[in-house]
């Protein structure tokens, strides 16, 4: 049998003491062949496809070490088109996607920031088309994997489209573009086997991570509660890169775009991702459609972080490295507008599937940066779209077609639908009169024109010296977090490298990557894989940035109200008819979801010999799809003692730090499943006594401190 270099090393020696000589050469030259097999293309040069051979692969070619990308990069083009088209139909990344449509409307007027239109009238909506998705796995994968959210949006502006292409994390694993296909190669499905889906637990991911001390920021990311997002409602969003606003005067400035959600920051824990991936895969894209089909309407407010361009190098690090962000305590986020998502597509395919999103999508006042991942991904999406929608023109199915005319003289290709008139597809022309024409960019006319940027350089592959810190933001992030969620960082990065097989990647990334953002943190994960905990960081870390930030710990960016929280109300035979109506009025007051769940799908009889319709079986609605449970009193005590379905229900709520409310002699459930009482488990006979309590819980998300006790994370 191959041993499984998993498996402690010690142990490892001991079994081999156990076997005999041919055997444990035979076991030793099958563990070297697993850990040290040779590619094809060992011992050779790293070539383009024309068999060009390549001299640096981690930099595109830029007009000096901070300045735009060059179209003459054949190598990133070539690169990046070919991982374009891997895949089809479905995208390379971000397949497994949920979409809705609704509308933003600013605030104010912001003529001052920017000459954009849809942000200077306050009275006006303007529709748009909001898609979130995970970035790994295939269609056919789960909601709930730790990964990253796309978070994407579709503003259809009077001019033009407007693509706002981010994710639910402010900052992403590279800084140049031309790493993309890597991070990406690395986090798919392993390629011998397809496996796993949806998941970044595995060698090839860890391997590339642990090599590229850049992503070291996006990975203590990822292994926090922002990739396990409670649902979609309650992700923010960001731009990820540095952009430009310009009104106008011609005057511009540097923007960094947020998305708050007006519903709070809250996350699943890891149990509960894990279960919700088997029991109900579609847990996310089920509770967004059911929220706007009942009214709970998600909301979101954009808001743009400032920088003047004066004030470009103020900073300790550069704001066009992309695996940077700009701590709210240095330049406050300040609101344009909201986002209300208030109608779910007719048809999944012709609307979610078939959006088209490309960040090169831009309107009059928003303009780029020379981030070199942003100057990639500029090309990319529509590359991209071209194989996945079979063609130039996926700009004409309904769903990308902007709500302003668009005339313009490209013609023909596959699937056309626009019947061209006149003779002349060409410009400049006279047998149309010139038509369509050029708009000048005055203010009153409202043509395009970029940012008029002075570039000056040699053409270079390199990265900006003020690229080169990859760990104090790693740092500052995880200081900034609350202990809860600390720990949770060290169980994410404890789980995943458990299901790394290679020792030697798992020391490295310790060691190499861990070490340098928190010594504490690269302890305890050492600890917990049974490596030997580092002393020291193996790089001097700059002492950037050091001072925790408020604005990232989820602990800071709860709900004000529990619209749309949903509760599990359990019955049973005997139930109490009038408890039953309190709790279920003071949900409609509240704008919370009750569902009663009971033994079966069958009714259960009321105290008041009423038949009373549930709307599940426990079986059926499982707790970890709810936020709190509360088992209502009545008659069949004894019964629900006896019920291992039930009790498992408490349990189960109870271990996932959920509010919970025994009422009436349900309480003894508490002595006979050995719970220990705290601040979010509450007894007694009335709810409408305790109703503001559970509130309170809701709107804490989780009982923190029962953890430890819970024994959600390891010690």
């Amino acid at each position: 049998m191959i041993k499984n270099p998993q498996t402690d090393n010690d142990a490892f020696k001991s079994e081999l003491a156990g076997t005999d000589t041919t055997d444990r050469q035979n076991i030793s030259e099958k563990n070297q062949q697993l850990e040290h097999a040779k590619a094809d293309a060992t011992d050779q040069a790293l070539r383009t496809n024309q068999g060009v051979k390549i001299a640096d692969d981690q930099n595109s070619l830029k007009a000096d070490v901070r300045g735009p990308t060059l179209l003459e990069d054949f190598i990133l083009r070539e690169k990046i088109t070919h991982f374009d088209h891997e895949r089809i139909p479905e995208r390379v990344v971000h397949a497994r996607g949920s979409a809705a449509h609704g509308y933003f409307q600013s605030y104010k007027n912001h003529a001052e920031l920017t000459k954009a239109g849809f942000l200077q009238d306050p009275n006006k909506q303007t529709p748009v088309f909001t898609r979130f998705s995970t970035v790994q796995g295939p269609r056919g994968s789960a909601d709930t994997v730790r990964d990253t959210r796309g978070f994407s949006v579709k503003f259809y502006t009077d001019e033009g489209n407007y693509d706002l292409v981010g994710n639910n994390m402010p900052i992403f694993f590279i800084q140049d573009a031309i790493k993309f296909p890597d991070v990406v190669h690395a986090v798919k499905p392993e390629p011998h086997n397809e496996i796993p889906t949806g998941q970044s637990a595995h060698d090839t991911f860890w391997d590339f991570v642990s090599l590229t001390p850049e992503t070291a920021h996006h990975v203590t990311w990822q292994m926090s509660d922002r990739a396990i997002p409670r649902n979609l409602r309650s992700m923010q969003g960001f731009g990820i890169h540095t952009f430009r606003f310009i009104n106008a005067e011609g005057k511009g400035r540097f923007v960094k775009f947020h998305w708050k959600p007006l519903q709070g920051v809250v996350s699943l824990v890891w149990d509960e991702a894990q279960k919700l991936a088997g029991k109900d895969p579609d847990f996310h894209r089920r509770d967004l459609w059911e929220s706007i089909e009942a009214g709970l309407y998600p909301e979101w407010e954009l808001g743009v972080q400032i920088i003047a361009e004066e004030d470009e190098h103020q900073f300790d690090f550069d704001i066009l490295d992309p695996t940077k962000l700009i701590p709210e305590e240095l330049v406050p986020v300040t609101p344009l507008g909201k986002m209300v998502l208030n109608r779910n597509p007719e048809n999944f395919f012709a609307e979610t599937e078939q959006v088209a999103f490309c960040p090169a999508h831009i309107v009059p006042g928003i303009d780029f940066s020379n981030d070199p991942l942003l100057q990639g991904r500029l090309f990319s999406y529509t590359d991209t779209q071209l194989t996945r929608l079979g063609g130039p023109n996926f700009h004409e199915i309904p769903i990308n077609r902007p709500v302003c005319p668009f005339h313009n003289h490209q013609r023909d290709g596959l699937h056309r639908e626009t019947i061209n008139k006149g003779r002349a597809s060409y410009n400049p022309n006279s047998i149309d009169n010139n038509w369509p024409r050029e708009t000048p960019p005055a203010a009153a006319q409202g043509g395009f024109e970029s940012y008029q940027e002075r570039v000056d350089g040699h053409k270079i592959r390199q990265r900006s010296p003020s690229f080169a810190d990859h760990f104090s933001q790693a740092r500052m992030f995880y200081q900034s977090l609350s202990q809860a969620e600390q720990a949770h960082v060290v169980a994410g990065y404890s789980f995943e490298l458990g299901k790394v097989e290679r020792v030697w990647i798992r020391e490295r990334t310790v060691n190499e990557i861990l070490a340098n953002i928190d010594l504490e943190l690269a302890g305890k994960v050492a600890m917990n894989l049974g490596v030997e905990p580092p002393t020291k960081g193996t790089v001097d870390v700059p002492q950037f940035n050091l001072q925790p930030s408020p604005a990232l710990s989820q602990m800071n960016l709860l709900p004000t109200d529990i619209k749309a929280r949903k509760i599990a109300v359990l019955v049973s035979n005997g139930v109490n008819a009038d408890t039953v109506e309190t709790i279920l009025n003071w949900a409609i007051e509240e704008m919370a979801v009750v569902k009663l769940v009971g033994p079966s799908p069958a009714p259960v009889k009321t105290n008041k010999g009423d038949m009373l319709k549930v709307d599940a079986a426990m079986d059926g609605m499982p707790s970890i799809m709810f936020d709190a449970m509360v088992m209502v009193d009545g008659d069949d005590v004894s019964a629900m003692q006896q019920n291992g379905e039930g009790l498992h229900y408490l349990l189960e709520t109870y271990k996932h730090l959920k509010p919970l409310v025994l009422l009436g002699e349900y309480a003894k459930l508490l002595q006979q499943l050995h719970l220990k009482p705290d601040e979010g488990t509450l007894t007694g006979n009335d709810f409408a006594k305790l109703q503001d309590q559970l509130k309170q819980g809701l709107l804490k998300h989780r009982v923190w401190a029962r953890e430890p006790l819970a024994k959600m994370v390891p010690a």
